[in-house]
């Protein structure tokens, strides 16, 4: 018969092991913080040929035109967070920099509207610069943004689509403005019918909103304004003579306006627009083929020089807080690329100076 004994209790962690798996699951709980910042680096140059087709156009270019992207990373943890403080070339933003109030949704549908009609505005002014016109029909207001002391704060949305006043049918911005401005006062209510747009649905909705002074304090002389307190913008569908494909589903933003808008017109026309050349370039475009200043410049410079582009088209500097092109030739200095920037105040502007390139040798 055995004999009892005495058995000293079992530790089945010591204080040292203890130690390292409180230090593990430290660790990967930060991970799991996220970090309200984001960073933005250079992204890519593509080629625009592949991603744009014209029914009946030419690509024969024997150079290329490419369009330039900002990479933008949301910090979901203090790792993502360190390397963005000493990765080279990148930019550290604060998420309300970046998205302000906006939620997920709304921000994703503000992003899709603004590239939607980057894409109709290129087709257009692409067209028009080949001396074809396209047909616009208007579909509504878009909200863009909404001011902090706006009555339409929390109820409309960005991305609301507004089609009526009071029953009147409103297409574009400008009817809306001028109905409220002939026929309203501060403080007067209007409803409206808007379509809701979510990720699996749209809703048709109705709310009234109080209206408020949009007229401008710091001028004297400016003429008085009533409105919603929202940024407005077009919500149209275009009908070119021809049939246009873009296929640019991972890129968001207006900023590829003006490349998109060139390699229409390169496949429109007769001849070599690109002689040779890899040209890059960033801009966003309107109708009338104007050229409109964009962020991050400084990130598609380093993308068109790494992809060895030979020129890059710059928004160029009109207004007073315009610094596209002047932020463009500091970074082209700084990285001491040979890529040339040029200025560019509107599409015409790009097709000129290529047109007075030489053939690359």
């Amino acid at each position: 018969m055995s004999q009892p004994h005495d058995e000293k209790p079992r530790r089945f962690f010591s204080r040292s092991n203890l130690k390292g798996v409180i230090l593990t699951a430290v660790i990967a709980a930060s991970f799991l913080i996220p970090t309200p910042y984001y960073l933005y680096q250079p992204g890519t140059a593509e080629v625009l040929a592949p991603k744009v087709t014209v029914e009946g156009g030419e690509k024969d270019e024997k150079g290329n035109l490419m369009l330039t992207t900002v990479l933008s990373i949301h910090a979901t943890n203090i790792y993502y967070l360190a390397y963005g403080y000493f990765a080279p070339n990148t930019e550290l933003r604060k998420e309300e920099e970046v998205k302000g109030n906006l939620s997920d949704g709304e921000y994703d549908r503000l992003l899709k509207h603004m590239m939607d009609t980057s894409q109709q505005n290129a087709v257009i002014s692409g067209f028009k610069a080949a001396g074809q016109v396209v047909d616009v029909s208007y579909d509504g207001v878009f909200v863009s943004s909404i001011t902090a002391n706006s009555k339409a704060a929390g109820i409309l949305q960005v991305g609301d689509v507004i089609t009526e006043v009071d029953g009147h049918s409103v297409n574009k911005s400008d009817e809306m403005i001028k109905y409220l401005n002939d026929n309203k006062q501060v403080g007067d209510t209007v409803t409206l019918k808007y379509t809701r747009y979510t990720k699996d649905k749209q809703e048709q909705k109705e709310s009234k909103i109080a209206l408020m002074d949009l007229t401008d304090p710091n001028n004297k002389q400016a003429t008085h304004r009533v409105g919603l307190g929202v940024v407005p913008e077009n919500e149209m569908k275009i009908k070119p003579p021809r049939d246009v494909q873009i296929h640019a589903e991972d890129i968001g933003g207006p900023s590829a306006g003006t490349m998109f808008s060139l390699e229409i017109y390169s496949q429109l026309t007769q001849g070599d627009l690109t002689k040779g050349y890899k040209i890059a370039g960033t801009g966003t475009i309107d109708a009338t083929g104007t050229v409109g200043q964009i962020g991050g410049i400084e990130h598609k410079i380093v993308a068109a020089d790494k992809a060895g582009a030979d020129l890059f088209f710059a928004p160029a500097d009109v207004g007073p807080d315009d610094t596209n092109t002047k932020v463009a030739e500091e970074q082209a200095k700084k990285i001491g690329t040979k890529m040339k920037v040029v200025s560019i105040k509107t599409m015409q502007d790009a097709i000129d100076y290529l047109q007075g390139l030489p053939e690359k040798q």
